[in-house]
């Protein structure tokens, strides 16, 4: 009898102890990641435009609302892209592509795998285009994401993240609407993240 009251007692240590460490844990999870901008270049005017894809830095914060929901901000620096036509280079441009997503993470021994959606703007400034062309300087879009963290040490995580980001402007010539150029990228990430 003294040993199972002892064993229940131990366990009940155990488990108030596991749900102090989770409610002791910060909500706040910043990470920083490199990101390979994979542009879809979808173009619906007759100039066969396109980006080139490239490696850019990103920052994000998530705030938890609870161990398995929360919200993260993503975020880089403005980021210079050549704009070409047919294959030839006509020009370059700016974008600042902010997301603001709602995550699921899941409950996983080991790893922590997450959902994401949410809405992108992007913002698009410095372009320098033949004249008489021109593009829409915003976009609204959704923001799609699949990622997991893995931990290194205590607070301390590696993580992997693909997003999909819906971004479009109208193209435009003498002021005349030519259509709509979609540049719709898929960004493969890696960094690592602290919770604090």
């Amino acid at each position: 009898m003294k040993k199972n009251l002892l064993a229940v007692a131990i366990l009940c240590a155990l488990t108030s102890g596991a749900a102090f460490a989770q409610q002791a844990e910060s909500p706040w999870l910043v990470r920083v990641r490199a990101v390979h901008l994979d542009s879809a270049n979808k173009d619906s005017t007759p100039l066969g435009l396109s980006v080139n894809n490239k490696t850019i830095p990103e920052v994000d914060i998530s705030y938890f609302f609870n161990k398995n929901i929360a919200a993260e901000l993503i975020l880089t620096v403005p980021q210079k892209h050549t704009l070409s036509a047919g294959g030839a280079d006509i020009g370059t441009l700016k974008h600042l592509p902010p997301s603001l997503l709602l995550q699921y993470h899941f409950d996983a021994p080991g790893f922590k795998p997450y959902v994401g959606a949410g809405v992108n703007y992007t913002r698009f400034s410095s372009v320098n285009l033949p004249a008489g062309v021109d593009i829409d300087r915003n976009s609204w879009g959704a923001a799609l994401q699949v990622g997991v963290d893995i931990p290194l040490s205590k607070n301390v995580y590696l993580n992997f993240d693909v997003k999909k980001v819906y971004i479009k402007t109208d193209v435009t010539a003498g002021g005349a609407k030519l259509g709509t150029f979609k540049v719709d990228p898929v960004l493969v990430g890696v960094g690592l993240g602290w919770r604090f």
